[in-house]
């Protein structure tokens, strides 16, 4: 029924169009003596920023802008970003459908979201939320990689995803919509207003997508789970004066996950739980054949619900002096059912920063302030509570921080920013079994980021940092929330700690733009998963030092003026340690190669990746097909995926396109590996994954612009 109405909207929209394209044309068309003046609108924020007076740092960063996300038909932040340098989108649940965004080969509970610069994003909002950011609306996406990448983001070890919003320029309604097959769509809508003197501009996001699920080898479990998501966002800036500017902003997001049996809806399946298990779930046993056990018992439910608001107040005392207040608030709710096990969860969090930024002469720039991040996690599960050894994982979180950023002009070839912040930070279990306070720190968080202009095309970029994070989520750990059946236990009481180094050599020509990338990354104690004597999961701490080495290189050629070429090669080197903490064998090699071909009304865009071959030993894969039998294979081929967008512009303001995703179809299935497998133990699990988990994809749609 919600597709039904969907299709109907969306084709009521497109109806619609069709005149009002037509005499937009026309018009354009008309008496050649018609003057049409433009108004670009430049407020208080803009005027700042082009100035050079708001500034963070000077570190290479990756620019994934409104035209790109288009072009790639990306509906959500995980898919705009998935073909960045250095970013690898990891899948690592083929029933939840959990995904992490890894930076220079780190860990995704080491990378940091923001919004609009301000980190909202709770600690559980990195497991089930990134696939529910919408991108309507979305100016652009800044990726910064290496730690400290951000000043107001000490925990961004691997990097910062800095999510900006589109500040409109005119009054205007935009809606972008498509229809896939099996069942699946999108539809993205935004509304803006400026006033009549320029001071207001106001924008109002609807976005609705569903993502079906996946049985590609027909067993009667799937591998990649049902998604809808559904967000709205409200914002506003306002200039009150000449130097005095206020944004605010108010989002909602509900993002549902159903994965595991087929024909199924979550409330059957709920309704039909009695807690006992099946003799056998599979026929022989055999995680290939048809499912024959219970539907609640290969079911994984997530519904989450998020809620953001914010405001920011700018305002600029002296041509050489500014400030910034932010207040910030997110509240993340999950509700959900793993295989029997219920977990519910609310993380709420509340963010301050005040910052200055104060040009002392042409040379230095001091950027100082003072912020505080107040976070508190409570989580529920009856399930749980019926287990004597059941120990909940809620917690307080809160870290307070000053900071003092000089970005020194030092010569017309060398700029150096340097930075230090210093950080109290406070993690506490607050279940009864866990008296005490597990972290209490204080820290120094230094940074330095230097840029060189070796000539007018070539540019060195170094930068070094440190960062930490409290690693208090059995959610970053393998699978450890579907063993919460027996318990939790919590052995946490020291900050990872990161040291990283990076270094980017970039050349921009006429037609040759190029960047060549290093980066290596140690960080300290480690979250991992283990277990008791008693084989309850236990979050632990590794002893040992964990390293990563990343280095990638991009090329971009404009051929002719309408076709230009990219590539991207990357590799990626981890020690013993890294790869024991992984939970889903992470890339070694890849290969990107884009095309973009734009002449007339017509553009094409296409996008190749290429994963080399992983030892699936090196990460401790362990499984099989039967208990017992021959074990599940430990080598993955390297794999080929290609994805096509063809656009044609009706008029001005009207497009229609059509494409696909995956088109070589490739998925770990058609090599008869499957993600489902049992154990050692025989406990059976869904998470052998090395590979898509969907097949191909066709989508059809048009945008339309008022």
């Amino acid at each position: 029924m919600p597709s039904f109405r969907h299709a109907l909207l969306s084709s009521a929209i497109f109806v619609a169009a069709l005149p009002t394209a037509f005499a937009a044309e026309s018009l354009a068309e008309g008496p050649s003596n018609r003057v049409i003046e433009e108004t670009v609108v430049v407020g208080v924020r803009q005027r700042l920023y082009e100035a050079g007076t708001l500034l963070d740092a000077i570190q290479k960063t990756e620019v994934v802008d409104e035209a790109l996300i288009k072009s790639m038909q990306a509906v959500n932040l995980t898919e705009a970003i998935q073909n960045s340098p250095g970013v690898r989108v990891s899948n690592e649940c083929s029933m939840c459908g959990v995904k992490r965004i890894m930076l220079n080969g780190m860990r995704g509970e080491h990378s940091t979201i923001l919004t609009d610069g301000i980190p909202l994003h709770t600690m559980m909002a990195g497991y089930y939320a990134v696939d529910a950011l919408a991108t309507t609306g979305v100016e652009r996406i800044e990726v910064a990689r290496g730690a400290g990448a951000s000043l107001l983001a000490p925990e961004a070890i691997g990097g910062t995803i800095n999510v900006i919003s589109k500040e409109p320029q005119e009054t205007g309604f935009n809606v972008n919509s498509s229809w896939e097959d099996n069942d699946s769509y999108f539809t993205g809508m935004m509304g803006s207003h400026v006033s009549d003197d320029d001071r207001t501009r106001a924008s109002f996001v609807y976005q609705d997508d569903r993502h079906h699920q996946a049985d590609n080898d027909d067993n009667g479990v799937s591998e990649a789970p049902l998604q809808e998501n559904t967000s709205y966002v409200g914002r506003i800036s306002h200039d009150f004066t000449e130097r005095d500017n206020l944004v605010l902003r108010l989002a909602y997001t509900d993002s549902t996950i159903f994965g595991g049996p087929q024909g199924y809806s979550i409330g059957s399946v709920l309704s039909g739980f009695d807690g006992v298990e099946s003799e056998q779930l599979f026929e022989d046993d055999d995680v290939r054949n048809r499912y024959i056990g219970k539907p609640w018992e290969t079911t994984e439910w997530i519904d989450t619900e998020r809620t953001e608001a914010s405001a920011n107040w700018l305002r600029e005392f002296t041509e050489n002096y500014n400030a910034q207040l932010t207040l910030a608030w997110c509240e993340h709710e999950q509700d959900s059912f793993y295989e029997g096990f219920d977990y519910a969860a609310t993380d709420s969090l509340f963010y301050f920063d005040l910052r200055n930024n104060l040009i002392l002469n042409e040379a230095h720039t001091l950027t100082f302030g003072a912020d505080l991040r107040d976070e508190e996690m409570r989580s529920d599960s009856v399930a749980g509570a019926e287990s004597t050894d059941y120990v909940e994982d809620s917690f307080d979180y809160r870290t307070g921080g000053l900071y003092l950023q000089d970005t020194w002009h030092a010569s017309p070839k060398l700029e150096i920013s340097a930075a230090i912040r210093l950080d109290t930070v406070r993690a506490d279990f607050v279940a009864e079994q866990k008296p005490g306070t597990e972290i209490e720190e204080r820290l120094l968080v230094p940074r330095i980021d230097m840029r060189y202009l070796h000539n007018d095309q070539w540019t060195s970029r170094m930068a070094f940092g440190r960062g930490y994070r409290a690693p208090l989520s059995f959610f970053e750990t393998d699978h450890g929330i579907l063993d919460a059946g027996d318990g939790f236990a919590i052995d946490i009481d020291r900050l990872e700690k990161s040291l990283s180094a990076t270094y980017a050599l970039s050349y921009e020509g006429e037609r040759l733009s190029s960047t060549l990338s290093l980066a290596h990354t140690e960080v300290e104690h480690l979250a991992a998963l283990g277990e008791t004597e008693s084989g309850v999961p236990l979050l632990t701490q590794m002893e040992e030092t964990a390293t990563v080495t990343a280095g990638d290189i991009s090329l971009g050629y404009t051929l002719t003026e309408a076709l230009k070429l990219g590539v991207t090669l990357e590799t990626y080197a981890y020690d013993q340690v890294f790869k024991e903490s992984y939970a889903i064998a992470p890339v070694e090699q890849r290969a990107l190669l884009s095309l973009d071909y734009g002449s007339g009304p017509w553009m094409v865009y296409a996008s190749a990746s290429w994963i080399g071959q992983r030892d699936l030993d090196d990460y401790g894969y362990e499984g099989y097909n039967q208990p017992g039998e021959e074990q599940k294979s430990l080598s993955a081929e390297g794999y080929w995926t290609l994805d096509m967008k063809v656009s044609f512009d009706m008029s001005e303001n009207l497009t229609v396109y059509v494409g696909g995703n995956n088109l070589t179809d490739y998925t770990q299935v058609n090599d008869a590996e499957t993600p489902l497998f049992w154990d050692a133990g025989d406990a059976y699990d869904v998470a052998y994954i090395y590979g898509p988990l969907r097949g191909r994809e066709f989508y059809l749609g048009f945008d339309w612009s008022i």
